[in-house]
């Protein structure tokens, strides 16, 4: 077992010149793995009971895994191929501190209403964000999603008006409201709405587990169910929901966990 760790480790440092996905073995980020040689079919690879997305580079088929920010630095036992345990060694990493001012109490100490409206969309959000569609793959390459400054927010630990919150899941990119959102990357949309904490908010599924997230929107211009390109415009920059001002918040999973979206992006 020692020899495989070993091998996947060294996968997930020297794999991360020439392709889209940048490795990195930390709470947040992504492990590459090598399960298996691409002429066979490809192996059930798990991160506890969740698939993993799998794709083929150089003949060779690798998972790409989501490590959860609530992952402790040190030996991670829980991802198996083909039924058969598998160990990463995951790195410490200490996220930053973010605080902000919430003009809106309501948006940090909800009342009852609020709270019930909270739970029945975080159901449904949680529902898109741990799909897993299994269809043929490639490497991804993501493109930016919007033109603007990206703020190295990812795995924040937020406090607002002083409380804290849970860390932040995404990259901020500030850009004026009715700036253009364009889709990163072909995929299919599976819900839009207008959340409490996210705003007008459209997420895609892109395939194995991949998902992407786009926040605080001023207009959504896809529907659920639609097919969508690289390019298209599924929204508009805004200011909806908890926020201190226009931005988009994007996010990207895998295996149900948040990763920094930064290393999935092609620049």
């Amino acid at each position: 077992m020692r020899n495989r760790r070993l091998a996947a480790f060294a996968l997930c440092v020297l794999g991360s010149t020439a392709h889209a996905i940048e490795p990195a073995l930390r709470p947040g980020g992504i492990a590459l793995v090598d399960v298996g040689p691409g002429t066979e079919p490809a192996p059930d690879v798990r991160f506890g009971a969740a698939p993993v997305f799998v794709f083929e580079r150089d003949g060779r088929f690798v998972a790409a895994v989501g490590l959860p920010l609530a992952t402790e630095p040190g030996e991670l036992d829980t991802l198996t191929v083909a039924g058969e345990p598998l160990s990463l060694a995951v790195e410490a990493h200490r996220y930053r501190e973010q605080r902000l001012i919430v003009p809106n109490r309501e948006h940090v100490s909800p009342g009852e209403e609020n709270l019930k409206r909270i739970r029945r969309e975080r159901q449904e959000i949680d529902a898109a964000l741990t799909a897993f569609r299994d269809v043929p793959v490639d490497e991804p390459t993501f493109l930016p999603p919007v033109d603007g400054r990206r703020s190295a927010s990812f795995g924040l630990r937020r406090f607002f008006n002083d409380q804290p919150r849970s860390p932040h899941k995404g990259m901020d990119i500030a850009a004026p409201t009715g700036t253009p959102v364009l889709v990163p990357a072909a995929g299919i949309v599976t819900a839009t709405g207008d959340y409490f904490f996210n705003g007008q908010t459209v997420i895609i599924d892109h395939g194995q587990g991949l998902i992407s997230l786009y926040c605080h929107l001023s207009a959504i211009d896809v529907e659920p169910g639609e097919t969508v390109d690289p390019g298209e415009r599924l929204g508009r920059v805004g200011a909806t929901g908890r926020v201190t001002g226009p931005h988009l918040h994007f996010a990207t999973y895998l295996n149900g966990a948040a990763v920094d979206p930064a290393l999935l992006l092609a620049d």
